[in-house]
């Protein structure tokens, strides 16, 4: 089986790969940020502590612009090149799942969760970032709006999974139960991490002693030159001369407030569900869950392909131009949202936001990077975006203090028609345009 596994060989391969690395991703996601999130906030807690607590699961994404000059200066290895870093996070970030067992009670011990949640998102987010460098090497430019599809995908499966399936187990069995399953989960799926290759070359596990320091020098001999780790300087110069070109700039500015309007709401919305409107947070996080995600996963796949056909601009446009009319819109209805038809509309199309967002923008970003600093330029975007959702929860913390979710919404939307005209305007680089 392992001698067909090869990624740069089979489209199926590398489809089925980068949808299960993103199921691992979301699980533990989905577990803090709607399970647990959602009982904190049905438990009493204040918007400032569940938005405090959200705040630090998420702050280790955004130092993903450390993450990635580390990954690219120690790229090549022999089991693959960046692969190492995959496999060597998944086992930490498993080992981190598991001390979540060490907190009985959420609430009365809510420091020492969170400071778990942090641990395990520091390697959770070294691992993401390694799994983009590599898709981004090893995936032809025509597939990866459909690849990025995959990935979002499996992303919002496993949020399915951690949001929606462990709120069940928090709620029926406890918190223990519900760490233990997602730990047992991210086991099975870092084994078979093991059994993939990169290239057909490459070793299913490194060799230790003087026969792996002799396959190490033979390994290192067998390297061009465009392919020896870079010096950390080059790779921090090259990294921020494509960060701040015109162009990619200016595209990612557009893209860095769509993401930030869409966390606002996302998460001002949940709260005033369950804290003003009273709704169950089990309700919430089941149904953001189930058919949030069902709704949100069949459009990533249909939009995964029309970004191949349409080109990653026009498709980022009309995802904007979208998302705008629903929050105005959805923002005058206020009145309505005790309805229970209206409350579940408008939690399932929020739902929908952030899978189109990325899979929109992703092979956008994924377009701007240069080879060799691949890893660190778009996990640099990453990082950025990933600094959205956290600066989001912060900030809603204090704004639901001074004004509501419906006011957010509104406010939300009209950021977002700017960004509409602002894309519009925004000149598209040829590659892009050839691209689609």
């Amino acid at each position: 089986m392992a001698k067909n596994m090869v990624l740069r060989e089979s489209v199926g391969l590398r489809y089925f790969t980068f949808f299960y690395l993103y199921i691992m991703q979301g699980i533990p996601s989905g577990f803090a940020l709607t399970a647990v999130y959602n009982y904190l906030v049905g438990s009493g807690l204040t918007a400032k502590s569940v938005g405090t607590f959200a705040a630090i699961v998420g702050l280790p994404w955004t130092f993903q612009f450390i993450w990635g000059p580390l990954i690219d200066k120690f790229q090549y290895s022999i089991i693959g090149h960046r692969k190492q870093w995959v496999v060597l996070t998944q086992l930490v970030a498993c080992l981190a799942s598991l001390s979540l067992l060490l907190v009985r009670n959420p609430v009365a011990q809510l420091g020492l969760m969170g400071g778990v949640f942090f641990v395990h998102s520091v390697f959770a987010s070294i691992q993401d970032a390694s799994v983009d460098a590599i898709a981004i090497s090893v995936v032809p430019p025509a597939e990866r709006g459909r690849v990025n599809a995959f990935m979002r995908g499996g992303y919002l499966l496993g949020w399915a999974l951690g949001g929606a399936v462990l709120a069940y187990v928090l709620h029926h069995g406890g918190f223990r139960p519900a760490a233990l399953v997602q730990s047992g989960t991210l086991l099975v799926l870092t084994v078979l991490t093991f059994f993939i290759k990169l290239d057909r070359a490459d070793r299913l596990l490194p060799t230790f002693g003087q026969a792996g320091r002799a396959a190490a020098r033979a390994h290192a001999a067998a390297l061009n030159d465009d392919e020896q780790n870079p010096s950390l300087r080059w790779l921090f110069t090259e990294l921020w001369r494509a960060v701040v070109e015109r162009y990619s700039l200016q595209a990612f500015g557009i893209i860095f407030l769509a993401y930030l309007a869409a966390y606002l709401f996302g998460n001002a919305y949940n709260y005033h569900l369950i804290h003003t409107l009273h709704w169950a947070d089990a309700d919430v996080s089941i149904l953001q869950g189930s058919w949030g995600s069902v709704a949100a996963f069949v459009l990533l796949l249909g939009g995964g392909v029309l970004v191949d056909r349409l080109g990653t601009a026009k498709l980022q446009y009309w995802v904007l131009a979208g998302y705008a009319f629903f929050l105005l819109v959805f923002g005058a209805l206020a009145p309505f949202w005790h309805l229970r038809a209206v409350g579940f509309t408008g939690l399932v199309l929020m739902n929908v936001a952030d899978p189109l967002l990325s899979v929109a923008a992703m092979p956008a970003l994924m377009a701007f990077c240069r080879p060799k600093i691949e890893g660190s330029q778009f996990t640099t975007y990453m990082a950025l975006v990933n600094l959205c959702g956290v600066a989001s929860s912060y900030l809603n913390g204090w704004l639901l203090e001074v004004t509501t979710a419906p006011v957010i919404g509104l406010a939300c939307g009209g950021l977002m028609l700017v960004l509409v005209v602002a894309q519009r305007r925004l000149r598209v680089q040829p590659q892009l345009v050839a691209q689609g």
